[in-house]
């Protein structure tokens, strides 16, 4: 199982904090960045920042393994 993680207007926007995804043999990032897009079309436009097993990835063909933990978050402000 891969947990996805989002925060800030991207958990605003999936209107959840986080969701479980089944994990297959040969899954990369890319894949849960398309499936989480099939179920939330638009919500990931405002990502900037991935982060797999707490460390920040640019590479989507990044390779996962089961239980690897998934990170999205959007920039945002504070005052």
């Amino acid at each position: 199982m891969i947990k996805v993680l989002f925060f800030g207007p991207v958990a605003d926007r999936v209107q959840t904090r986080e969701m479980d995804i089944e994990y297959a043999t040969g899954m990369t990032l890319h894949d849960i960045t398309h499936k989480v897009g099939m179920l939330y079309p638009g919500a990931l436009s405002i990502v900037s920042f991935i982060a797999v097993n707490q460390e920040q990835v640019h590479d989507k063909q990044t390779a996962l393994n089961d239980n690897d933990e998934i990170a999205f978050m959007a920039k945002f402000s504070g005052g």
